[in-house]
């Protein structure tokens, strides 16, 4: 009927907007309490509480024949459950999933999927019953230690929390999405679980640390490694945080020599079928190179990935690089939320442990108030017993006398002052009870009784008995069911995988050229030879270019590259590109993107990291030097750094590595050098000009500088392929600024000063012609002259060519003097050595080295 305004009576009016926020309100509290949010007390979902009770009420007990799973979804989803069969098979099936449940609450009978992503059996295939976890769960649930709430249609009653007698919160953990949260609680060791809440029933006031001493992390039921500590310490502090977990993986040898990855342990709910195919899809599409074959060999013992590795790759590379681009390396995020009084909240470790023993001393109260109320109302039956068994004769007359039970009743209470209840049970009372032996039971059973009472209400009356019960129980259980960890914790922090943790470490030559290309090879490309070879092919160039620097390094170590202006640029080893003996690289400014008016005059090799006493001592082609720490360069921009300031006509010759306590020596081009000790020049700033190292002749110019160390030899090479060994010795030191001693005698047939470095005598020699033609060889097999001579011929260049530059690299083993790192055929013996002619140089070396030089400072 409508109302005066024209309106239906039932139509209201109504703000939307209010209703629209009330009504998701609504929605989203029932979401996050009722169906995707765990109690913090039982550590449960609605939907796996009901299932456990629903268990527990039709009797499939771990002593009893599993029952079919439909017939379990069935009762529960009529009686709790009403969201659907689906959603609570899926429940169960997940309780019941070894690699799921650190401690599984369903023991399932039949197909419950696997931890390569196969799905369970439909739920009239499978059968299923209680574990023997779930009865501790549900134990003394019948004692009135929880309270229960009406069902879905209040035709039956459910439990609102189950007694819990473990702390299922952290031992099983729990994943869940609600509406604008989620909750993410990795599972835990049960021992160590049980061993924290002992130590904080110990001391209230035990912190983090303390209960890490016990609970030191995760334990995840597929195993795994957990890396680092610092990420779970935060976690369990705040509630949130990430850790890193990695798969288990072993890395054998072949009889071969091959390398091979067993994987045995894989992060937690990974799929390891995706994980088998995402590492067979980067073999296939080359992303990965080294994997030969990829087996899954698990079965029922365990689980077995073997990976194997080609011959020449490293197993641990590819490790690495399998962290990186498959789930073999996870994160976890913690994000430990659950339902505190009804309402969700952020918890702690130590918090989640505090609320689960309220819980228990809550459920141990209630169940000894159940059984002080039980033992008081069958004390009282027994006190009605013990009174008629002695007015034995007068209560059977009574009995006799009466025309009813009712009238017996009444007069058994009127005389004897008994309660109904206990007139009732001496009515009840066989005659059998009359016998001497049945006497004594019911005196013992009442004595037992009375003092039962008496123990029952110490208990009430005193708080510390009740955690004593709680610590005993946990204990009970710890020693019942506990076991050892399966997800190991180490102690190093992996944040990221870097590049540099993708690529092997190996010894490798960085070559650069004259005219600016630059590459990488690995320093085993060249093979010893002997003094006085053609060498082979290095590198290929062009006709106007040859190579100037080659740097003897690893792929993980840090270079300096120094340009003719005085910038510093900065790259690893691994950087730089690597191509074949005879590829001419690429261009360096690509690499390093230096400007078109300069190039890279030196590099230095710095190591992986730099030490404070480490400094960086400088060389002009003029002569100036300076002296600077290397943390100076810590921070270099990727348009480089400016290293020293120059002055006019100069540019930097040579930068040298020193600990601030060296000698220096510089050689020049016309076979002249200087010797001092570094101490005289003091350490100056980045961008200093440096003071005179030596006072060059007309004409001269600086060609190589090296540290004098005593014990070792100066190696001198001239432009036409003559060098020798002069001892450090024959070096004096002197001031800085000198005009320097005769270091070779120049001739026509030997020419100016190419190079000219300090050697052990155990190091090899690369030498390299500006036609690109390379040769390497052993300093031992360089003659030890003295320091004003010629020297040997180390390597026989053309006419019209000249050595340009040299270095020295990490000696190989001796090889046969005729092989050769490439498959070019053999050079042939006659145009390898010149044993005449190198015994002729042997001969002059040895009368010019009786010749003295006068010193010239």
């Amino acid at each position: 009927m409508a109302n005066e305004n024209g309106q239906d009576g039932r139509i209201e009016n109504v703000n939307l907007s209010k209703t629209m926020r009330k009504s998701f309100l609504e929605y989203a509290m029932s979401v996050i309490v009722a169906r995707a949010l765990p109690d913090v007390r039982d550590g449960l979902k609605p939907v796996q509480r009901r299932i456990l009770y629903g268990m527990s009420e039709l009797g499939v007990t771990p002593e009893k024949p599993y029952k079919k799973s439909a017939r379990i979804v069935g009762d529960v989803m009529g009686k709790y459950h009403p969201h659907g069969d689906s959603a609570i098979y899926e429940a169960m099936v997940r309780m019941a999933q070894e690699f799921s449940y650190r401690y599984m609450l369903v023991d399932g009978h039949g197909n419950f999927g696997s931890v390569d992503g196969d799905g369970a059996a439909a739920m009239r295939y499978t059968e299923a019953r209680m574990s023997k976890m779930a009865v501790e769960m549900l134990r003394d649930i019948n004692k009135n230690t929880i309270d229960y709430v009406p069902n879905y249609d209040e035709s039956e009653r459910e439990p609102a929390v189950l007694p819990a007698r473990f702390p299922n919160l952290l031992v099983n953990g729990a994943t869940g999405i609600a509406v604008g949260m989620t909750t993410n609680i990795p599972p835990h060791n049960l021992a160590e679980v049980i061993s924290a809440i002992h130590i904080l029933m110990d001391n209230p006031d035990a912190t983090t640390a303390d209960l890490m001493d016990a609970l030191p992390g995760p334990d995840f039921p597929t195993g795994g490694l957990v890396m680092g500590k610092s990420g779970i310490r935060h976690a369990y502090e705040s509630g949130k945080g990430t850790i890193t977990l990695r798969a288990k993986v072993d890395v054998e040898v072949k009889k071969n020599g091959r390398e091979r990855i067993i994987v045995t342990e894989i992060p937690y709910m990974v799929n390891k079928a995706k994980l088998v195919e995402r590492i067979a899809e980067l073999a296939r599409d080359k992303r990965l190179e080294g994997i030969t074959d990829l087996n899954d060999e698990s079965d029922r013992d365990g689980m077995r990935i073997v990976i194997d590795v080609r011959r020449d790759m490293s197993a641990s590379v590819i490790l690495n690089n399998l962290y990186k681009l498959t789930p073999l390396q996870t994160s976890f995020s913690f994000n430990m939320v659950a339902i505190v009084n009804g309402a969700p909240k952020v918890l702690s470790l130590k918090s989640i442990l505090e609320h689960y023993l309220v819980h228990q001393e809550e459920v141990i109260r209630r169940r000894t108030e159940f059984d002080l109320k039980k033992a008081e109302a069958r004390a009282h039956i027994l006190a009605g017993l013990r009174i008629a068994l002695d007015h034995i004769d007068a209560i059977i007359q009574i009995i006799r006398s009466s025309k009813t039970g009712d009238t017996a009743k009444v007069l058994l209470m009127e005389r004897y002052d008994l309660s109904d209840k206990q007139a009732q049970a001496i009515l009840d009372m066989r005659l059998v009870r009359l016998t001497g032996l049945e006497r004594d039971k019911v005196e013992n059973e009442y004595n037992n009784l009375m003092a039962l009472i008496t123990d029952l209400k110490d208990i009430l009356a005193k708080p510390e008995r009740i955690k004593k019960i709680i610590y005993d129980e946990l204990l009970e259980i710890q020693s019942k069911f506990g076991d050892k960890r399966r997800t190991e914790l180490l102690v190093g922090e992996v944040l990221s995988i870097e590049d540099e943790d993708l690529i092997e470490e190996e010894d490798v030559v960085i070559a650069l050229t004259h005219n600016g290309y630059i590459k990488r090879l690995p320093a085993s490309e060249f093979k010893v030879q002997n003094r006085g070879g053609r060498g082979i092919q290095g590198m290929g160039v062009h006709d106007d270019d040859f190579i100037e620097h080659l740097i003897s390094t690893s792929t993980h170590e840090v270079l300096l590259f120094f340009t003719n202006t005085g910038k510093v640029y900065r790259a690893k080893g691994y950087e730089i590109p690597e191509y074949g003996r005879t590829a001419k690289g690429i261009p360096i400014i690509n690499l390093l993107g230096i400007n078109s008016d300069e190039r890279v005059q030196t590099v230095v090799n710095i190591g992986k990291e730099v030490k404070p006493e480490q400094a960086l001592f400088f060389i002009t082609r003029l002569g100036t030097v300076k002296r600077t720490a290397v943390g100076e360069f810590a921070n270099i921009r990727s348009n480089g750094l400016k290293a020293l300031t120059l002055h006019e006509d100069d540019e930097l010759s040579n930068v040298l590595m020193t600990d601030g306590q060296q000698n220096i020596f510089i050689g020049t081009h016309n076979g002249y050098a200087v010797s001092f000790s570094e101490t005289a020049v003091r350490s100056m700033g980045r961008t200093a000009a440096g003071v005179r190292g030596i006072r060059l002749r007309e004409g001269d110019y600086v060609v190589g500088s090296d540290l004098l160390i005593p014990g070792q030899e100066i190696l001198v090479i001239s432009e036409k392929g003559y060098g020798k060994r002069t001892a450090v010795s024959d070096y004096p030191i002197k001031g800085r600024g000198g005009k320097g001693v005769k270091t070779a005698n120049i001739t026509e047939k030997n020419g100016p000063l190419a190079g000219i470095a300090a050697v052990t005598g155990e190091e090899d020699i690369l030498l390299i012609t500006d036609t690109g033609v390379l040769i390497r060889f052993k300093v031992a097999n360089v003659s030890q002259t003295g320091r004003a001579t010629l020297g040997v011929r180390l390597i026989r260049v053309d006419d019209e060519a000249k050595v340009a530059t040299m270095a020295t690299v990490e000696a190989e083993p001796d090889e046969p003097e005729t092989q050769t790192a490439t498959t070019e055929p053999t050079v042939p013996t006659e145009n390898v050595t010149d044993t005449g002619l190198a015994q002729v140089d042997d001969l002059l070396a040895r009368a010019e080295a009786d010749q003295n030089e006068p010193n010239n400072d």
